[in-house]
């Protein structure tokens, strides 16, 4: 076993489905879907070629359950309370703004879409696992607290799914193409938040609450 291979090996105190996927995604990333073998897979986890098939039946799966396990920890770790007044609500709304570009915007979060986006023509299976466990769990969350803001009238009428799309674009803006490609920096704290004030306020502008739509 090489020195690169030893520094490489995951804690061994860690289960053995996890230090699969450990050592999984990290040749994923390294060398690619079809760059990475499963010896390769087997060394860097420290188990057996036959351990990995009894846990895994093939590459494939591996794959599926690394992208699984990532798009679980993509979703924003932020409660979005009901809003009880105008400015309970823009503060949530730019906590989350913020939050969320934070997240999606770490290097094992884009690794992982990039991932996915080499896989998807192969394995379009990958791209479903991605898309449901992370961006429509965050979307639902997001059209969760708009619908909640129209019930407490702080928000004038729209479809729920629609103004958090509205507020998402804003706030990225292509940022999270360019992020992609690597031809962006993720956005520092000034300027996640100045990203978060503007999709907010574009939100406020376009959906009025009944009185001050009313006048």
């Amino acid at each position: 076993m090489t020195t690169e291979t030893r520094a490489d090996a995951p804690d061994t105190g860690r289960s053995l489905r996890e230090r699969i996927l450990g050592a999984a995604f990290a040749s994923f990333m390294q060398h690619g879907y079809a760059g990475t073998s499963t010896l390769e897979i087997a060394t860097r986890a420290k188990v057996s070629k036959r351990d990995l098939y009894s846990l895994f039946g093939s590459k494939q799966a591996m794959l599926g359950e690394c992208i699984r396990e990532r798009a679980d920890r993509m979703r924003v770790p932020l409660h979005l309370p009901p809003p009880r007044d105008a400015e309970t609500l823009r503060t949530t709304l730019l906590r989350f703004g913020t939050t969320l570009l934070h997240e999606m915007s770490r290097p094992e979060v884009l690794g992982t879409f990039r991932l996915a986006i080499a896989e998807a023509a192969r394995s379009p299976g990958i791209a479903d696992i991605l898309e449901s466990y992370g961006r429509v769990q965050t979307m639902a969350k997001l059209g969760e607290l708009m619908r909640a803001a129209q019930d407490a009238g702080l928000l004038g009428p729209g479809e729920p799914e629609a103004m958090g799309g509205m507020f998402t674009a804003v706030l990225w803006g292509g940022l999270h193409i360019r992020l992609l490609m690597r031809v962006a920096d993720p956005p520092d704290d000034a300027q996640a938040e100045a990203r978060a004030v503007a999709a907010t306020e574009a939100l406020l502008r376009l959906y009025p609450p009944p009185a001050v739509r009313g006048g």
